[in-house]
């Protein structure tokens, strides 16, 4: 007797993402309490399992759902209030101040909400966040039905979240609360070496270390942070870190865009997450992330968005591909980063940064059932000759039709199935002409 299951999805073309570039035709994904119960020949799925729901996709490829690496969800609500200048200029003169007059927790709900719908659309179906009150962008992404690492900000600082000295112990707080939510979970989150101080950060190496929660900051950003470093302490900033215990296998350091041959050897010595948020980088000026040199390294890179404040999009679809022609331009060299490897980037390496890689990532046998369905019958996708070459380099998120975390549909047939779109658009209009009018 066939096994009773919950869902059988039947796709022209399966990307399970590991084995590297493997693309499966003619094959099925069989679904069941919110796992992948198997992949297997679709004539033997159709023998061996009894489907509730069956779900086909003539041209469409089935692939993991994409894993935004570092992401500022909140500030979806400043999308384009400054563009076109440099970072510290575009931080202090605009969006600090900009932050100051508006963040607030239904800021943050809005915002979030805002994001979680263009993540679902463009194929995202777990992000890193790093923002002011994370309580609330968990309760947002819960809602959404999304998975994410809420990052539990650090700074030395008042915000609106905390004052200086409460920042950890309402982040523990949250981890606290957080405990066994099997899609949301705490990351500690201090923002960057100039913005957070040596004490703060020996407490955060000895509660990440306590916990077993990822370290989640920017480093390195640009070549003035640096050098503004180095003139103040005599230190690089990495150099900081690795003294203070920071850079080891559990540290995501975003950014990255300045680093020495020793730097790069460190990364990979310790296990460090390197966070490439390509399109932020060169839209900010900010420099080149030495992608082929980490890789060839053996770091693990995974793909960002950043914030759609300095993007302005959150389609981790475009940040593939613009990641794999930078690394190419960079290295000289058009066989840097291939095209599996970008694919990768943006899924099983983001995945594996937040400890969940025997969870996401990839479409295999016990992970969960987090993937989505990507239309490859679209114009800009024809003739299609590699359906891996085609998902980095010719597709973009508004192809993603379907997408489901943990079993559960977020989307079908590219219509949105936890948020209602009407009411977030709605929001963010109200948001615009609040903010406009400061």
């Amino acid at each position: 007797m066939p096994q009773s299951i919950d869902l059988l999805v039947f796709p022209r073309w399966l990307v399970p993402v590991d084995p590297a570039g493997l693309v499966l035709e003619d094959h099925a994904l069989a679904v069941g309490g919110g796992r992948i119960l198997d992949v297997l020949p679709a004539g033997f799925a159709r023998q061996a399992y009894a489907a509730r729901e069956t779900l086909t996709l003539p041209h469409h490829a089935l692939m993991p759902g994409l894993v935004n690496i570092h992401t500022h969800a909140a500030m979806s609500l400043l999308r384009g209030i400054a563009d076109d200048l440099p970072l510290m200029e575009w931080l202090q003169n605009h969006i600090w101040p900009a932050e100051g007059r508006h963040v607030s927790r239904e800021f943050c709900a809005d915002g979030v909400r805002l994001a979680c719908a263009e993540f679902i659309r463009a194929g995202i179906t777990c992000f890193n966040d790093m923002y002011f009150f994370p309580d609330v962008t968990a309760d947002a992404v819960s809602e959404a039905g999304l998975r994410a690492g809420v990052g539990l900000i650090v700074l030395d600082f008042p915000s609106p979240w905390a004052q200086p000295g409460e920042y950890i112990h309402k982040g523990l707080e949250l981890h606290d609360r957080l405990r066994g939510d099997p899609l949301v979970r705490a990351v500690f989150a201090p923002h960057a070496p100039y913005t957070v101080s040596d004490g703060p950060l020996v407490e955060v190496r000895k509660y990440a270390t306590e916990l077993g929660i990822p370290v989640h900051m920017h480093v390195h950003e640009t070549s003035g942070e640096v050098a503004g470093a180095v003139q103040a302490t005599g230190k690089r900033p990495w150099q900081r870190l690795k003294e203070l215990g920071l850079v080891g296998p559990d540290l995501i350091a975003v950014h990255m865009t300045q680093l020495t041959e020793a730097e790069i050897a460190d990364c990979a010595e310790n296990g460090v997450t390197v966070a490439h948020c390509p399109e932020s980088n060169l839209k900010l000026a900010s420099g080149f992330c030495p992608v082929d040199k980490l890789l060839k390294a053996g770091v693990n890179v995974a793909l960002g968005t950043d914030g759609a404040a300095s993007n302005n999009d959150l389609d981790l679809f475009g940040e593939m591909k613009t990641a794999a022609l930078l690394a190419k331009a960079v290295a000289n060299d058009a066989s840097a980063l291939k095209a599996h490897e970008a694919l990768r980037m943006a899924t099983l390496a983001g995945a594996k940064a937040l400890g969940l890689d025997a969870e996401i990532g990839s479409l295999a046998k016990g992970k969960s059932a987090d993937f989505i369905a990507v239309d490859l019958g679209t114009l800009n996708a024809q003739p299609l000759y590699n359906v891996v070459s085609q998902l980095v380099y010719a597709c973009h998120g508004a192809q993603v039709t379907d997408v489901f975390v943990a079993g559960r549909a977020l989307m079908r047939e590219r219509r949105l199935k936890t948020l209602d779109e009407s009411a977030v658009l709605a929001n963010a209009a109200e948001w615009q002409q609040r903010i406009a009018q400061a």
